[in-house]
């Protein structure tokens, strides 16, 4: 007679969750691996859907601490890069190596800011994601790691409770799953941001470190494709561009910390929405995982941000505006031997300005929009700037956060102006109330001035 008995009895509850995964990974059960590699934004090919069970079982084996393996997103990334790319030419290599030298002699001649003593690069797609990717990992971690021990929470919570003494025995691995799949994803998103990108400074932030400059040969040449500009144009443009963010960061030790400081702090602040989350654990369908990918990647899961993270989000604006407007001013001086640099600056203001498509999946999957809301105003007011006290007294304004135009000078560059001026001419500087007033305590002939014992 069979033996009715559970062959698995006694079995640890964790050990019986692997072998439902494992299940669910090698092809034995009801759900589809294609529909999971929907889940981690992977395309439904044979290949894919492969690479999707194998990074997934090997998260199933990892232990460790939960940490999310960003290896994966790196390889994700570069897949997804090399798919698209191709090789530059010497001649196009040589055109872009002279784009950059011109670039440098006329940048001189507008800015007061040394020059780079490292060599600009030429980057395929692939080799942008690898040196990119450190700075997307650092950016994301926080959110990712909010989700994946939120999902594990929810899941755990909302399970039937024949089924969650299994979970609770392998929460880490759940860790480890979800860490898998929003690297997967996170991976997908830079590595289509790399098609996006025409050069290190395209996004605003600095992704490289100190005063590396780069062009990706494959993408600019896209860039110029129905612009109705000559090729050569195009390249020295970008390149002046790109050659003056990366020696804004060099002249300005501060800035990048500063930057990065300021985006990092912002996604710590980042919550999970734990009732979306657990709407969607109550009616999660194993068959359609694609529901939960959604939830990840449209940002949904991610509640309205406070009060403090609005504020955080308002000067982190400024700041990009900032160095993007003093970057379109000195490129604009730069270039204006170009016939044709209008339209180009028009193009790259309107393209800064509304983002790629992967730019704005990074948005939604980590819940920070990299936009300088205010670059025209910036522009402007660096403008003003430069008309009234000349470029070495703009540049000066960088030398220190303490000295830099707020957002309240985006507002009025009138006054910013009048007290650059006045202190040009070595007048009083214009103070304002609080100024004010303390400069009227500490007056000789004021009475009320506080005295030394």
């Amino acid at each position: 007679m069979p033996d009715d008995s559970r062959p698995d009895d006694g079995q640890n509850p964790e050990d019986e969750f692997q072998d439902m995964l494992r299940d669910i990974l090698s092809g034995k059960s009801s759900i589809d691996p294609s529909q999971l590699a929907g889940a981690a934004g992977l395309p439904n090919d044979p290949a894919s859907v492969a690479a999707l069970m194998q990074q997934l079982q090997g998260a199933l084996r990892a232990g460790g601490d939960g940490g999310i393996n960003w290896d994966i997103a790196l390889q994700q990334g570069q897949e997804r890069a090399a798919a698209a790319q191709h090789s530059t030419t010497p001649a196009q290599r040589a055109e872009l190596e002279q784009a950059f030298h011109i670039a440098a002699l006329w940048l001189d001649d507008v800015i007061s800011v040394a020059e780079l003593t490292v060599e600009p690069k030429l980057m395929t797609r692939k080799e942008w994601v690898t040196a990119t990717m450190p700075l997307w990992s650092q950016l994301a971690e926080p959110v990712a790691t909010s989700i994946s021990d939120s999902l594990t929470k929810v899941l755990t919570e909302q399970a039937p409770e024949e089924l969650k003494g299994m979970l609770a025995g392998a929460s880490q691995m759940m860790r480890n799953l979800g860490g898998t799949l929003f690297a997967m994803q996170l991976g997908q998103v830079v590595g289509q941001l790399s098609s996006e990108v025409v050069s290190g400074g395209d996004i605003g932030i600095p992704l490289f470190g100190d005063q590396q400059a780069a062009l990706l040969p494959q993408n600019v040449a896209e860039f110029g494709e129905g612009l109705d500009v000559p090729h050569d144009q195009v390249q020295i443009y970008l390149a002046v561009r790109e050659l003056a963010h990366a020696r804004l960061f060099r002249h300005s030790r501060w800035l990048r910390l500063h930057m990065i400081s300021s985006i990092t702090d912002f996604a710590h602040g980042i919550s999970i929405d734990t009732d979306r989350l657990e709407s969607l654990a109550e009616g999660f369908d194993p068959a359609n995982p694609e529901e939960l990918r959604d939830a990840m990647v449209n940002g949904s899961l991610i509640p309205p941000k406070s009060e403090a993270q609005l504020a955080a989000l308002g000067r982190l604006e400024t700041m990009l505006a900032l160095v993007e407007g003093w970057v379109d001013v000195v490129t604009v001086e730069a270039t204006s031997r170009l016939p044709r640099a209008d339209a180009i600056n028009e193009t790259v203001k309107r393209r800064r300005a509304s983002g790629g498509p992967a730019e704005s999946a990074f948005a939604t999957l980590v819940g920070l929009e990299l936009r300088p809301r205010r670059l025209r105003e910036a522009a402007a007011m660096w403008q003003a700037v430069t008309d009234a006290v000349g470029n070495e007294a703009r540049d000066a304004l960088w030398a220190h956060p303490d000295i830099l135009p707020t957002a309240e000078d985006l507002d009025d560059p009138q006054a910013l102006v009048a007290r650059l001026t006045s202190t040009a001419k070595g007048e009083p500087p214009v103070l304002d109330d609080i100024d004010q007033a303390l400069a009227d305590l500490l007056r000789d002939d004021n009475p009320d001035r506080p005295h030394e014992a």
